[in-house]
């Protein structure tokens, strides 16, 4: 997630990233709040998130809220290990170590790490954050849910052209699977092309562009494939019978063709 937003290979700046349930954890809040942009997760298991408050004695002081309240932050942690979180923060921006590496130290794996147990603290302030807005606006929720059903059309899009071998690349040279990519993404930018084109058409109409309303007009997108046939048409005349003769068999089968006979006429 984080290597996608920092090397998308487009001039863009994000300042949102929705991701789903797997998407989003306590270490993943804090790389994106010190990347200086916003992680914003569809939770699933909303019921089973904990709120993390800022000094000691939360429970005592909001009782209503003491079964989702956990441990406070340390924040004297956070600050020992200020340094450390620029530095990894400065080499996965500048792309001068793989973000899969540096990150892979930075599991529950390695759980006693100074490093990674401050980075849980930031996270989990962050985290805490964000779950009191996202419970409390319901325009961030649908702004989440109407994100990600962006990516998962672009995901069934992409499922739908690339459907042989269940969707998956089987080769592991890197050659073929750029190939394999890259025709479909220029598969999918000619689906994107034609369907505009069909729509713009559609939508010249007088009947049609009085119809719809600005929200409806929001909804489109040229990302639709239903009227696509991907496996190619096969065209059949009823009326003309396909030239198959009955197999020749020698004499030592003539008993055989016989019983065959006899079961299908019962």
């Amino acid at each position: 997630m984080i290597e996608g937003v920092l090397r998308h290979c487009t001039s863009m700046e994000v300042e949102k990233n929705y991701v789903d349930s797997h998407g989003q954890s306590e270490v993943a809040f804090a790389f994106c709040r010190l990347l200086g942009f916003q992680l914003l997760p569809r939770l699933k298991a909303i019921h089973a998130q904990k709120l993390h408050p800022s000094e000691g004695g939360g429970k005592a002081r909001h009782p209503h809220l003491a079964p989702v309240l956990s441990s406070a932050i340390d924040w004297d942690l956070i600050e020992a290990e200020y340094d450390s979180f620029v530095k990894y923060t400065t080499g996965l921006r500048l792309g001068t170590a793989n973000a899969e590496d540096i990150l892979r130290r930075f599991t529950r794996n390695n759980a006693q790490h100074p490093t990674y147990r401050a980075l849980a603290e930031l996270g989990q302030a962050c985290k805490t954050i964000f779950l009191c807005r996202y419970l409390r606006f319901p325009a961030l929720r649908r702004e989440i849910h109407e994100g990600l059903q962006v990516v998962e059309n672009w995901n069934s899009a992409n499922a739908f052209i690339y459907f042989a071998r269940g969707g998956e690349i089987a080769s592991n040279r890197v050659d073929d699977q750029e190939i394999a990519m890259l025709s479909l993404h220029l598969l999918q930018i000619c689906l994107v092309y034609i369907n505009t084109l069909m729509i713009q058409r559609i939508l010249a109409e007088p009947d049609w562009l009085g119809r719809l309303t600005s929200t409806d007009l929001r909804g489109l997108t040229p990302l639709v494939f239903t009227h696509i046939n991907p496996y190619g048409t096969f065209r059949l005349d009823m009326n003309t019978r396909l030239p198959i003769e009955p197999p020749r068999l020698g004499p030592g089968a003539a008993y055989g063709q016989m019983l065959l006979y006899d079961e299908r006429v019962g």
